[in-house]
């Protein structure tokens, strides 16, 4: 937590409805309202990833409103008008506050292949660590299958999985869930927080969708349970309320709130430890047996004395003492032929020996499980974070 919020990694996403305020076109006022707050949070310490709809409707504007037609080749031309006039108009905004922004296109395939996730990853959380907000959205000019209802729902319960985040918010043009629909039933009333999303909670959802976005009711729920699922909190809150993310992300109960199963690490150490069979093993020394388990540190190259097996980046390696011993498991930030040429030696050595480097550590201590050792209290445990 950070003075006056009750988060730190927000991924927030903001549908077509936010960035039109109700027109067919982006509107500025929108825009620059949703800037600044964001601006805000980033000033005030946060690490705000932001995953934005709208680069459709600004090709559509740009393109003077052709006439609307439903093939994929037509939205992805005006994608690729509109992405860099959305882009523009972010970049103009953050600069005002002194904030900068970067363009990050993912597809599913980003996020499914082991390298590119590691890849994405890292990128995302190296532009929060030097002040950078990144504006995330789906490579629609090159999807030939994501551009469908909810693509940008779902993309953004996965990028707040592939950064832990600790809050995904769902920024749309309704107050949040409600048990029928509002517009239609008087008695339909907003549902303020969900514990587990069950059969009851699904149908809700059924029938409700956006006004001007691609993404219905359904969508959101079903980002929710993914983002819940990974240990991420998520909130679907109305983008027409005065400086809703700021009063989102300081704890004020707007909207729907969707409980987390556990915490963004949690989940992710246990994902390692049910990974079934590692590729291969990182026999270590003494000195880095006490570093992972009494400092919760990385596993650096110098500790290292040999591997053992096949893997590739990304692949889950087990890390074991000079007796024999597990003491963890991993995720590989190389693979085993580079672990190799730079086991024993200093991470300021990586490059110089590769000619490129992924970081400092051959696992990183947010990809690592200690499987047993000695709490910082003193007792004795079977696996530790």
């Amino acid at each position: 937590m950070i003075d006056g919020y009750a988060w730190r990694r927000p991924v927030l996403k903001l549908g077509s409805s936010t960035l039109t305020g109700g027109s067919r076109e982006l509107s500025l006022a929108r825009i620059a309202d949703v800037v600044e707050q964001v601006a805000r949070l980033r000033l005030d310490g946060l690490q705000p990833i932001v995953v934005s709809s709208g680069a459709i409707a600004a090709g559509r504007q740009r393109l003077g409103h052709p006439q609307d037609r439903k093939d994929v080749s037509f939205k992805q031309v005006l994608a690729a008008v509109g992405q860099s006039r959305l882009m523009h108009l972010y970049d103009q905004f953050f600069e005002f506050y002194g904030v900068i922004s970067a363009q990050v296109l993912l597809t599913r395939a980003d996020l499914a292949e082991r390298g590119r996730y590691l890849n994405a990853r890292d990128t995302l959380l190296g532009l929060c660590a030097r002040g950078v907000v990144p504006i995330v959205n789906e490579n629609d000019v090159v999807a030939s299958d994501e551009i469908k209802v909810g693509d940008n729902d779902t993309l953004s319960a996965l990028v707040a999985t592939l950064v832990d985040a600790d809050l995904l918010v769902l920024v749309s043009d309704v107050s949040g869930l409600y048990t029928g629909d509002p517009d239609e039933d008087e008695a339909a009333e907003l549902v303020r927080e969900v514990v587990v999303i069950t059969p009851e909670i699904e149908g809700y959802a059924r029938g409700a969708r956006s006004r001007l976005g691609t993404g219905g009711m359904a969508t959101k729920i079903d980002a929710a349970k993914l983002a819940t699922t990974s240990g991420t909190e998520a909130r679907i809150v109305d983008g027409r309320e005065p400086r809703v993310l700021l009063r989102t992300l300081a704890g004020e109960s707007l909207g729907t709130r969707f409980v987390p199963h556990a915490n963004p690490v949690e989940g992710r150490k246990r994902w390692i430890l049910s990974r079934v069979k590692a590729a291969g093993s990182l026999l270590i020394d003494r000195g880095a047996v006490r570093a992972l388990r009494e400092q919760d540190a990385s596993l650096l190259p110098a500790g290292t004395l040999r591997v053992h097996g096949i893997f590739e980046r990304g692949d889950a390696v087990e890390i074991i003492s000079e007796d024999g011993t597990p003491v963890a498991r991993g995720i590989a930030n190389y693979g085993s032929g580079d672990s190799a040429r730079i086991a024993g030696r200093r991470s300021t050595e990586i490059e110089q020996e590769l000619g490129y480097t992924y970081g400092d550590y051959l696992v990183h201590r947010d990809n690592l499980v200690c499987l047993y050792g000695t709490a910082r209290d003193g007792t004795e445990r079977k696996t530790h974070a």
